[in-house]
């Protein structure tokens, strides 16, 4: 079915796109990213549109990142290269750094590649202002979650690690066409000034987090064997009974840097 308003682009599924057609979403989106005219802005996924239009609106220029060429074309053609760069390819390989510092993310992020892309910009965080991103409303659950909540996980940690994260603005089906069969939602990520809990090695670090959660019903006793014993884990203030999810950022830092220490 052609997507937003009979454009006639076919949403590819590959590529993961629903295009966002609710206006009252697209103004809130806009509102809580309140872009400036001379902000360093880099939309992913620019679609038809819908974000993109609102943007160059309240902006001197915009990056987008896009990897279907019919809509690349579709763009270039609706505007300048003086307002609009076009960065042609896969947003995982996109390296942020060529763009400059401070920079503001905005997208309708592909929800087949959310988790990957997220860790990809936690990669890119000290040159980040700022990320409003929408997602699978489940995704950022899972994103805001407190130690001891069921959605704590693997993604909380490593992101929570890096950013403070808010849930903005909620998001049905019907806000996009084609409908997507989940529910979304927009959350903001700001960049730690200076990292809470700064790991000694930040490799230790996301192999411990991994291993923990790996096999969420199973204790840390079970999960990170061989890297930590009980005594040392009882020597942290850690009950080696405990699953993965009841611990905070600061704990796994803890363990992290007791395991580089020891290496």
């Amino acid at each position: 079915m052609p997507a937003q308003g009979g454009s006639g682009h076919i949403a590819r599924k590959r590529f993961g796109q629903n295009f966002l057609i609710d206006d009252g979403v697209i103004d809130g989106i806009m509102a809580a990213v309140s872009p400036r005219r001379g902000d360093c802005v880099i939309e992913i996924g620019p679609g038809l549109g819908a974000l993109t239009v609102p943007l160059l609106a309240r902006l001197d220029h915009l990056h987008v990142v896009e990897i279907d060429r019919d809509l690349i074309a579709r763009l270039r053609g609706q505007w300048p290269a003086e307002r609009l760069t076009v960065h042609e390819g896969d947003v995982l390989d996109f390296d942020f750094s060529t763009i400059g510092q401070a920079l503001r993310i905005v997208g309708n992020l592909p929800y087949n590649i959310s988790t990957p892309l997220l860790f990809h910009l936690a990669g890119h965080a000290p040159l980040i202002r700022d990320i409003h991103v929408m997602l699978q409303k489940e995704v950022v659950e899972r994103m805001v979650a407190a130690p001891g909540d069921s959605e704590f996980s693997r993604l909380s940690v490593m992101l929570q690690y890096r950013f403070d994260m808010e849930m903005l603005i909620e998001v049905p089906p019907e806000s996009f066409d084609p409908a997507p069969k989940v529910d979304s939602a927009v959350v903001r990520l700001t960049p730690h000034a200076v990292l809470p809990h700064p790991a000694r090695d930040e490799t230790v670090f996301s192999e411990v987090v991994s291993r923990a959660f790996a096999q969420r019903r199973k204790t840390l006793r079970n999960t990170l064997k061989g890297l930590v014993d009980d005594a040392l884990l009882a020597q942290l203030g850690i009950d080696p009974g405990v699953r993965a999810q009841a611990l905070a950022v600061a704990d796994f830092v803890r363990i992290a840097d007791a395991v580089a220490a020891s290496a």
